[in-house]
């Protein structure tokens, strides 16, 4: 869904059954605050929070490997402990990425070996192992 806890998300969290919410954001200060108001909203709701993730959470240059925290270091870290949540890991600032989804070919398919196709795939394990089984 789109950032916030507007109209849209408060009336699908209500009329339709959501096995669980991820938050995503980037750690700026002022993404966090929707990310809080996001977590709390689906509180409400009884909607379970299955944890973050840090969006853009730190670039490495492509020639020398050092890595920046653009938008911030720990900014998500920091209110996963606030809210009692757990991090479900960390998307790197990466042009790959762009480029990639730009194509048609997202990174996890074009480049699965890369180390921001396996970011994207421990998450995706991270939020399978959460997700409640359902009745067979």
């Amino acid at each position: 869904m789109p950032p916030g806890t507007g109209d849209v998300q408060l009336s699908v969290s209500q009329n339709i059954p959501i096995a669980g919410a991820v938050i995503i954001s980037t750690p700026q200060d002022v993404a966090l605050l929707d990310a809080r108001k996001g977590a709390e909203m689906f509180r409400k709701v009884h909607v379970p929070v299955l944890g973050l993730i840090q969006n853009m959470s730190v670039f490495q240059c492509p020639k020398c490997k050092h890595e920046t925290h653009i938008f911030g270091a720990d900014g998500v870290r920091d209110l996963a402990k606030t809210l009692g949540l757990d991090i479900l890991g960390d998307i790197p600032l990466h042009v790959n990425i762009r480029e990639t989804c730009d194509s048609g070919q997202p990174v996890v398919i074009s480049q699965p070996q890369s180390d921001a196709a396996k970011a994207y795939l421990k998450i995706a394990m991270e939020i399978v192992r959460r997700l409640p089984v359902p009745p067979a």
